[in-house]
């Protein structure tokens, strides 16, 4: 069996003393993401699969391991009881009852450990060899979408971090290990990881003190463009290996239908659209990118696709309640979306879709990062390839 090291002292810090480290389960998955992200650019019989040694992750609460935890004002904190009720180090600052799909994903790709958090003050220097996570719950594409959440860390910020943080730090350690010889493309092990834009609608755009706005369309194509710029600057540092996820349907979380008491099962298709309409953007944008960007490859993660065909046939995915959170959720303002402190949660967290009000359970950040790793279907992962064919 396979094992991932706790390696991040976030996390550690967390982790019961008589607790052993996760077991993996034995991998049998279809390689997609090393035929898409190992063979170069012309065909070659005699390429070797090259192996991912890292991520780096930028993002909102769906990806974030935990940098909230270390924001005095942020009202977006994931590291009480119940969250990481099934997580083997316990409330880590995750937004699910386990892990996220960030640690599944790490767990298919053979990672020795889960990606630290950026925040933490001890990851630094060797700590960050395999990666580094930036993602900040509550925040968004645009830096003002997080003002709801307090205290965040916009997508922006997240990459300058990178920029002026971890990259220094990530090419001493690099010239320690290998006495100062390494090559300029020594990022293209890693990959990008981004999965942000559903706050930039559920806190901004249709956020109810939002007076003034522009039509749908505009507000998206100005998210979309700022994206844009922002992968691009990844790219100019480095970035070669981009996984980018889509938006969820927003319109079927558990707090959108509680706020207009939809108690018949219906999802709320209005933000459904919007969610719909960045998606088919940054699925097009992908493919735009790849070719403006030399050398680049991007697979767009239909997340989207992968949770609203559990939600509409539940039962056939081995779900029975695709609709209410797990958890019981707060009562105090703001905070509607998350778990109550201490408060219960239902015993049948496998068969619940979502943990809280907005977040999926360990069951299915497993399914979805699954397909990301594996899927041959376009509608789930795109592009994908078969195999001894090179990227598009």
């Amino acid at each position: 069996m396979t094992t991932i090291s706790l390696c991040s002292p976030h996390i550690s810090q967390h982790f019961p003393p008589s607790s052993s480290p996760m077991e993996l389960k034995a991998l049998t998955f279809k390689l997609v993401f090393f035929l898409i992200f190992s063979l170069t650019t012309s065909v070659q019989t005699d390429s070797k699969t090259q192996e991912i040694k890292g991520m780096f992750v930028f993002g909102s609460s769906l990806v974030d391991n935990g940098n909230n935890n270390f924001l005095k004002n942020s009202r977006a904190k994931a590291d009480y009881s119940p969250y990481g009720i099934d997580f083997p180090l316990g409330p880590s600052g995750r937004f699910s009852n386990g892990r996220n799909v960030i640690d599944v994903l790490g767990e298919l790709l053979s990672l020795p450990c889960y990606i630290p958090p950026f925040a933490d003050p001890r990851t630094r220097r060797r700590r960050i060899v395999h990666g580094v996570n930036y993602a900040s719950g509550g925040s968004g594409i645009l830096d003002e979408t997080g003002e709801l959440a307090g205290e965040v860390v916009s997508l922006s910020q997240q990459i300058r971090n990178f920029q002026n943080r971890t990259l220094p730090d990530f090419e001493a350690q690099l010239r320690a290990r290998s006495k100062g010889r390494f090559s300029d493309d020594y990022l293209s092990d890693y990959l990008f990881v981004v999965g942000t834009g559903g706050n930039d609608y559920l806190l901004n755009y249709f956020a109810p003190a939002k007076e003034k706005k522009p039509s749908l369309s505009q507000f998206t194509e100005v998210l979309m463009s700022k994206l844009t710029r922002q992968l691009k600057k990844l790219y100019r540092h480095g970035a070669r290996k981009f996984v980018l996820f889509s938006i969820q349907p927003i319109g079927c979380i558990p707090v959108a239908r509680a706020n207009l008491q939809i108690s018949n099962g219906s999802c709320i298709e209005a933000l459904n659209e919007a969610a719909l309409l960045f998606n088919n953007l940054l699925k097009s944008q992908a493919l735009s990118l790849k070719h403006k960007m030399p050398g680049s490859n991007l697979i767009f993660v239909n997340s989207y696709n992968i949770i609203r065909s559990i939600i509409d046939n539940p039962h056939a995915h081995g779900f029975s309640d695709a609709s209410r959170g797990c958890c019981e959720l707060s009562a105090h303002k703001g905070e509607g979306i998350l778990c109550k402190r201490g408060g219960t949660t239902c015993s049948n967290r496998t068969s619940h879709v979502f943990f809280d009000g907005l977040h999926p359970t360990d069951a299915v950040n497993l399914r979805i990062a699954q397909k990301a790793y594996s899927s041959s279907l376009l509608e789930e992962a795109y592009p994908t390839n078969p195999p001894g064919v090179s990227p598009v």
